[in-house]
């Protein structure tokens, strides 16, 4: 049979298989031998050892069209990260280095800023952020269900991995979305002998059909590895329109003169903030410090 893993807690992986539901399996040997380890989202064949209660081994992990290692995820479409406009107030900082990381996987992604009806005018900065360097920005009141039609509309067809801070109400309007989440999570940790459902794992959460969300644990840092401070500037998308503008080629955009980027962001073209937090990323780049 073939499935999808929705969810994999201390080597066990679940699976749902689409008219059958969801196996609890594992990953034969095979795999640790090859050094091959299942991720959430894997496409994978199984066989059933039993259908009550649903047992299986993962037999074959299908070819990935992408991977993530934080959040660890396979087969991504598009990732919707969401801060909260306020309480706790968003850290754009982190939230430019989540969509640095994005960009990297060359990856679709959209913003959302949650609770925007406690700080509608900080929210609607916020968003006009975001749309002037070319993402799809999204205003919702999670607990009264506003803005929920779009999210929606973003989602659908698609496995999206959402992530963001602890506390900015993911829970909430993924619950919404889909209501019966929190009653498939509660089903899966009974099987663990697990206690109330927090977000202590990544799963994938069925929506609609062909459309998952991820839902990850809380992020409070990210290290972006691997990446050279001089690629940097390619993962900020209101710099492309400037590339080749500047007088020295390799502009890292910093303290150069006749540099195309700085001229965008004193004419208003660049937000400041987007600017600020490249500086600081780039600074912890060349430094090689986690962050």
């Amino acid at each position: 049979m073939r499935g999808k893993i929705i969810k994999g807690i201390a080597g066990f992986y679940y699976v749902r298989v689409t008219g059958s539901g969801i196996y609890e399996c594992r990953a034969r040997g095979l795999f640790r031998k090859e050094k091959i380890k299942p991720m959430i989202g894997d496409n994978v064949e199984i066989e059933a050892l039993s259908e009550e209660p649903k047992e299986g081994n993962v037999t074959e992990i299908l070819p990935r069209r992408n991977s993530l290692y934080r959040p660890a995820v396979a087969n991504v479409d598009a990732g919707l990260v969401i801060f909260a406009a306020a309480k706790p107030a968003a850290n754009l900082n982190l939230l430019d280095r989540f969509l640095v990381m994005m960009e990297k996987q060359g990856i679709e992604t959209a913003v959302c800023f949650n609770k925007a009806d406690l700080a509608p005018e900080q929210a609607a900065e916020y968003a006009g952020i975001y749309r002037k360097a070319g993402y799809s920005a999204f205003l919702t009141d999670a607990k009264r269900e506003t803005g929920l039609s779009e999210i929606l509309a973003f989602l659908r067809g698609k496995t999206v991995t959402v992530a963001g801070p602890s506390g900015v109400g993911k829970s909430t309007m993924i619950n919404h979305l889909q209501p019966q989440a929190g009653m498939e999570t509660g089903s899966i940790s009974a099987k663990i002998d697990r206690g109330k459902h927090t977000t202590r794992h990544s799963e994938l959460i069925r929506v609609e059909e062909d459309t998952y969300i991820m839902d990850t644990p809380g992020f409070t840092s990210l290290l972006l590895e691997d990446m050279r401070p001089e690629e940097l500037k390619e993962y900020f998308p209101e710099f492309r329109e400037e590339e080749g503008k500047c007088r020295f080629r390799g502009c890292a955009h910093l303290k150069e003169p006749d540099c195309a980027v700085k001229a965008a962001l004193a004419a208003g073209r660049i937000s400041e903030s987007r600017y600020e937090n490249y500086k600081e990323i780039y600074a912890s780049l060349k430094a090689r410090k986690p962050f």
